[in-house]
């Protein structure tokens, strides 16, 4: 089977949904599928073809910007080529893009999926209003256009706007959750590197440093947890300079940040490659997800942590609660409330023994391969659908 994957921003960036799209991308692949991604040349440098572990991505160069999104003025034609040259389609949102690849899918009578990842959230400003307002339309019609939607959880999709709309189309599928083996090597090597002391409670925390993100609710809960915990330590993984949009929030936080850095409280590693993630958890005690609205709707490392042993304190949010409620594997704080955030995180600092599960346990339920094999399913649904309306039309 030959399958278009369909997104904005596709490897070297790094987020949630990037990375989703990369291992199904992969695990398609492992499967015996011919896999193309259609994505942007966000980067000048990057190139605009190569193939990546088995994956052709074909990126469209970008003639300039509006706030997060790219303008791309081939990207039509080459939707048009691809989505020929394809079986089946895989669209991912948030994308401006999306609309129109859907339309295409259903012209051309190509199985078309759209996996909504989370709402799209832009600063405040009448500019970026109104430009919320269009990507919301099209998202509209991309959802219109699709055969049928996936969501991570249907925790998620019980509370999502959007996905209401759509739920005679809805299907729920896990995501997919692997990372290399780093080895016991590894682990220390990072340990050395980044804790050397490795005597103190660690906290971790995975993701760019934005606003809806919470890492100023972190960082208003860490007082607390010093009170009991004196040595207690922050490692932030992820990007934290120059992230699009964060500047203004960056500066807000910077003064207390460097407070914390000056005592060896608190570190930036930068983004990590997928080895050093795996040798980023295993030193931690904790992760926290504090995240503070739907542009998270489920928070992929949670289950990268847990796979290595590590319990997680979550944000009561729809979706990004339910790794804690599927393994049990940590506690779940109230949405922008350092003061829970802070008892969360003692209790499982407390009782860290308790909250860990076997890894075998929780790799079952987020394998790669399950996921690959449960889009495989859909395709194959909409295939058989489409092909009984044609014959009653014929009939």
């Amino acid at each position: 089977m030959r399958v278009l994957i369909v997104l904005t921003y596709y490897r070297p960036h790094t987020s949630g949904l990037t990375i989703y799209a990369e291992r199904l991308a992969g695990a398609l692949a492992q499967r015996g599928h011919q896999v193309t991604i259609l994505t942007s040349r966000y980067d000048p440098r990057l190139p605009g073809e190569e193939r990546l572990e088995g994956v052709r991505v074909v990126r469209a160069p970008v003639l300039f910007r509006i706030s997060k999104g790219v303008i791309m003025p081939t990207f039509g034609f080459l939707a048009w080529k691809l989505v020929r040259e394809a079986d089946v389609l895989s669209l991912h949102l948030p994308q401006f893009d999306a609309a129109g690849v859907a339309l295409r899918g259903r012209l051309l009578h190509k199985p078309t999926v759209l996996t909504y990842h989370c709402d799209l959230r832009l600063p405040p400003g009448v500019f970026n209003r109104a430009v919320n307002q269009v990507v919301h339309l099209m998202n509209w019609l991309a959802g219109k256009f699709a055969h049928r939607i996936v969501a991570y959880t249907q925790d998620f999709a019980d509370h999502s706007s959007y996905l209401q709309r759509f739920t005679e189309k809805l299907r729920v599928i896990p995501p997919p959750v692997t990372l290399p083996d780093a080895g016991p090597s590894g682990v220390a090597a990072f340990a050395r590197m980044h804790n050397p002391a490795g005597n103190h409670p660690v906290i971790g925390m995975a993701a760019r440093l934005a606003a809806e993100k919470g890492v100023g609710v972190l960082l208003e809960a860490f007082p607390r947890i010093l009170e009991r915990y004196p040595d207690a330590r922050i490692l932030f993984a992820g990007q934290y300079q120059h992230v699009l949009g964060e500047q203004a929030y960056a500066q807000q936080l910077d003064p207390l940040i460097r407070r914390y850095e000056q005592t060896g409280q608190w570190k930036f590693l930068g983004v990590l490659n997928p080895l050093q993630m795996a040798a980023f958890y295993p030193n931690l005690d904790v992760l926290v997800v504090p995240s503070l609205n739907s542009t998270e709707s489920f928070g992929l490392v949670q289950v990268e942590a847990m796979l290595h042993g590590v319990p997680c304190v979550a944000s009561d949010l729809p979706g990004v609660r339910q790794p804690v409620r599927l393994t049990g594997m940590g506690e779940i704080a109230p949405v922008g409330d350092a003061e829970g955030l802070a008892t969360a995180v003692l209790q499982v600092l407390e009782h860290r023994a308790a909250y860990v599960r076997s890894k075998e346990e929780i790799a079952a339920m987020f394998a790669p391969e399950q996921t690959a094999a449960a889009y495989e399913r859909l395709f194959a649904e909409i295939g058989a659908a489409n092909v009984e309306t044609c014959l009653r039309v014929n009939v």
